[in-house]
């Protein structure tokens, strides 16, 4: 799976445990029904879990009777948590090196690296935001 498929398959497999009020593992949701809703193969499911997983944000349980569960509310859950948690690509990339004698290629990389800095800290910064809640809600708040 690409990174840039990871992080909004975690956002819609944690809104929908949230919506399937899954907050034990006696109300697991397996990979095969988190998979349908999202749509995609459920071996892409269990990768993106197993990375909530060892977040701390989601249980899970192997097996014919498996499934996974939310281990906090989705109230709690913000989305930069949920990108961080897959490595997700709000990373925007690395400026190029330089090259020596060029009034733009000695500089530029210093000003490209500030500003994919910024971007990225604006978009966890906006990340923090939102929640799992929210997602289900439809609701964001204003920018």
């Amino acid at each position: 799976m690409s990174d840039s498929q990871k992080f909004p398959v975690a956002a819609h497999a944690l809104a929908y445990l949230a919506h399937k009020q899954a907050f034990s593992a006696e109300k697991a949701v397996a990979s095969a029904e988190l998979a349908a809703s999202v749509p995609t193969n459920p071996v892409v499911v269990r990768r993106v879990t197993a990375m909530l997983g060892k977040a701390g944000l989601i249980g899970a349980r192997a097996g014919a009777s498996g499934g996974a569960w939310l281990l906090k509310p989705a109230e709690q859950i913000t989305l930069d948590t949920v990108l961080r948690a897959v490595h997700g690509c709000a990373h925007l990339g690395v400026a190029p090196p330089g090259v020596k004698g060029c009034p733009v290629g000695e500089k530029i990389p210093e000003a490209v690296s500030a500003a994919i800095i910024a971007a990225n800290t604006a978009a966890h910064d906006r990340l923090s935001q939102i929640t799992v809640a929210d997602l289900l809600a439809g609701a964001q708040p204003p920018l």
